[in-house]
């Protein structure tokens, strides 16, 4: 089957646009959700392990983006906080970067290069800590 997950939220304004009548909407939403077909910790949990695992977001920035997708905030800390907890933030930088700049070796960059870099990992939601220490480790 292939499809996309939406979060209840945007499900209904897409359908909304489409129908303008909310009580409509409202129906559709409740039984897509009672048949199972839209469930947004579902969605939440999925979207965050697949962010994390393939390095995409972390943290912070992760955060964000399930703000954005239209996750609830509560859900996005209880989906987060088990995750944060079990993943190992300096591991995680550290596979970042052996993914993106294979043989980068800090002591031996450019300043230019070393900009890119951490700004690359800031930007991917790392702590400029964790960034530091594995980068300062190297040497």
């Amino acid at each position: 089957m292939t499809g996309r997950d939406y979060t209840s939220l945007k499900i209904r304004q897409k359908l909304i646009t489409r129908n303008p009548d909310r009580d409509t909407v409202d129906d559709v939403v409740s039984r897509l959700q009672h048949e199972g077909w839209l469930n947004d910790s579902r969605f939440a949990a999925s979207f965050a392990e697949a962010a994390i695992s393939s390095g995409r977001y972390y943290g912070v920035r992760l955060r964000l983006e399930m703000r954005r997708k239209g996750f609830a905030a509560d859900l996005v800390n209880e989906t987060l906080a088990p995750l944060m907890a079990e993943s190992d933030e300096t591991s995680e930088v550290r596979s970042a970067i052996e993914r993106r700049y294979p043989g980068f070796s800090y002591s031996e960059a450019s300043d230019r290069d070393r900009r890119r870099v951490i700004g690359f990992l800031q930007r991917r939601g790392f702590h400029f800590s964790a960034i530091m220490q594995v980068l300062k480790f190297e040497e």
